[in-house]
């Protein structure tokens, strides 16, 4: 039985990939911190030209960023579209009751952008990264045990969770029920048995999460010494430029955008 890929590392020989895990995930966040703070529509081209120079960096397919923005673009689509008819107060163009504002047509295009580029560098860092390694970092940089140990489990039950929902949404469409067909019927009956299949997913997850819990008590978790972390990656010449010049861009965007406020307001 084929199970959904959460998995989004990609193996590569790329500058990004031998990048210092740690240093790697402290300037991408700080980046994306700075990406966020981004409201003057002048810094989206220099925004958007440091994600493409980053993501060229990576060595990772085209195809591998356009499959994963694509739900999440949907989502996003959805939301902006209301925006240039609904914000702002300069109307550039007008049928019936439907205005076509400036503001909001550049709320819109500030809110994609950033979206888009903050969503780029997280796949970046995850698409050049081993999640355990990844994790590592975190724990190195001072993540509680105890998340990490969280987000561990989560992530590796992630993976039984989409086996166990495949395994019933097979079970279902076996008995007669068109799961993707009827998903967007409001029908009563319809309603009631996706309701019936999600507390199922519910309740064999909070099950087998307590399952999990008690055979590690019983292997001592939580009663030994948590062990110490290893010997990490030393700090080479290129992962150290590559963080200056990362962090350097994150100020830069930070203090442009600080300049921008000052000189409109």
């Amino acid at each position: 039985m084929a199970s959904a890929n959460f998995e989004t590392y990609v193996e590569a020989n790329s500058s990004l990939h031998s990048w210092t895990p740690r240093l790697k995930l402290l300037s991408l966040s700080l980046l994306m911190f700075a990406f966020a703070a981004v409201k003057h529509l002048p810094l989206v081209l220099p925004m958007l030209c440091v994600v493409a120079v980053l993501y060229g960096l990576s060595g990772l397919p085209l195809s591998y960023l356009l499959k994963r923005l694509r739900y999440p673009g949907l989502f996003i689509l959805m939301v902006v579209l209301l925006l240039p008819f609904t914000s702002g107060g300069t109307v550039l163009a007008q049928w019936g009751p439907l205005a076509l504002r400036q503001e909001g047509i550049i709320t819109a295009v500030l809110v994609v952008c950033r979206f888009v580029s903050i969503l780029t560098l997280g796949f970046v860092l995850l698409g050049s990264t081993p999640f355990l390694t990844l994790l590592r970092a975190m724990r190195s940089l001072g993540l509680p045990t105890l998340l990490a140990d969280m987000t561990l489990l989560t992530y590796r039950y992630l993976f039984e969770t989409a086996d166990m929902l495949s395994t019933m949404q097979r079970s279902m469409r076996l008995r007669g029920f068109g799961l993707r067909r009827q998903w967007f019927r409001l029908e009563g009956k319809t309603l009631l048995q996706l309701s019936g299949l999600l507390g199922t997913l519910l309740i064999r997850s909070y099950e087998r999460s307590e399952r999990v819990y008690k055979a590690m008590q019983l292997r001592g978790y939580g009663q030994l010494k948590q062990p110490q972390l290893a010997a990490q990656q030393p700090i080479d010449s290129r992962s150290l430029l590559l963080t200056m010049v990362t962090v350097a861009a994150a100020l830069g965007f930070v203090m442009a955008e600080i300049t921008f406020s000052t000189i409109i307001g």
